[in-house]
């Protein structure tokens, strides 16, 4: 997973130009292919410096240069999008990728700049993303569609073109892990639950996971429901060498990301605004970091605690330099990935 942090290497001095920086996701993902993971997902953001804002253009570059891997986002702005265009966009890439898109809608409520950018009043998140993501999983049947609603103009019987290859229970993904709502929703419509990337603990997500699975088992839904979760991972060949390389990437990752929420947010959650503390972070927080063992060790236990089977990994934050990243990426695909029985990444 990257979300597109573009920041200077704290390291080398270095900073990529967007162009650098959306290449090497590009080549990334086809790295990680040839690694052995099972997907790639990319972050949306309009107006900040996270700097990837139209996952579809980029996802089909990859589908592109890949044969196999999941094509996902991180998260599709759900609330904020018009739930026709991003039918559109995304079966359209799950057509000519052969059946590998991964759709994560997301409230984005977070980040309350970019509805001030849209111009939506933050407080109509809930209600405009509960209704794009109905009208999301009525387009994505491929069927005529009669519907009205509140945010956009009634759809008349048109069905979505192109019709996509997967089913939506295949392909569709909630983004949440602090409104109770949006996982109801999740477990409604039968869409999987993807738990977001925070500087949190992650035992935090415990009840929203218990409430999940809980609902979905009250709508009967015939098949399994899925659950993944994001996290920050860096991998060397052991832990003092991946302590090392990663800190000071991750800590710049801390300073730049706070000082972003104060232009994103007036009201930062307080699992967000928590002082940067490696020892935390690593240990009790949301970082995963050390030898391939001891990466291996962490990942299962929090596929066990949260009944994850899908991890994204955010490897690529505070400007780490590409040679480090690539160096990662093989080592995880070399020694993790084969421990990892039942969970994909």
């Amino acid at each position: 997973m990257s979300l597109g942090d573009h920041v200077t290497d704290p390291v080398t001095g270095h900073r990529p130009t967007a162009q650098q920086r959306y290449r090497c996701f590009v080549d990334m993902a086809v790295r990680g292919e040839d690694a052995g993971f099972h997907g790639v997902n990319m972050g949306e953001h309009h107006g900040i410096e996270y700097v990837y804002s139209a996952p579809p253009v980029v996802l089909a570059a990859i589908a592109e240069r890949t044969t196999r891997l999941r094509l996902g986002t991180a998260v599709t702005l759900l609330a904020n999008l018009d739930a026709l265009r991003i039918a559109e966009d995304y079966a359209t890439l799950d057509l000519l990728s052969g059946g590998r898109v991964d759709v994560v809608g997301g409230r984005g409520n977070f980040f309350a700049s970019t509805y001030t950018l849209f111009g939506q009043p933050l407080e109509e998140s809930k209600e405009r993303f509960a209704e794009n993501a109905e009208l999301l999983d009525e387009l994505w049947k491929g069927k005529p569609v009669h519907w009205s609603g509140r945010f956009r103009a009634p759809i008349s019987g048109e069905s979505l073109q192109p019709a996509p290859v997967q089913e939506a229970k295949d392909a569709m993904w909630i983004g949440g892990g602090s409104s109770p709502e949006s996982v109801d929703l999740a477990a409604r419509l039968g869409w999987k639950l993807m738990l977001p990337s925070a500087f949190g603990r992650p035992a935090f997500f415990q009840p929203i996971v218990d409430r999940y699975l809980e609902q979905w088992s009250a709508h009967g839904h015939a098949h399994a429901p899925e659950i993944g979760a994001a996290w920050h991972v860096f991998v060397a060949s052991d832990s003092q060498v991946a302590r090392e390389r990663w800190e000071p990437r991750y800590r710049a990752y801390h300073e730049w990301m706070q000082r972003l929420l104060q232009d994103v947010n007036p009201a930062v959650p307080a699992h967000n605004a928590r002082p940067f503390d490696f020892g935390w972070l690593t240990t009790e927080g949301p970082a995963i970091v050390g030898s391939p063992g001891e990466v291996t060790e962490r990942l299962a236990a929090l596929s066990a605690q949260l009944h994850v089977s899908t991890h994204l990994l955010y490897m690529d934050m505070g400007g780490m330099a590409t040679g480090e990243l690539f160096d990662a990426i093989d080592r995880f695909g070399e020694s993790v990935i084969p421990a990892l029985s039942g969970t994909v990444v």
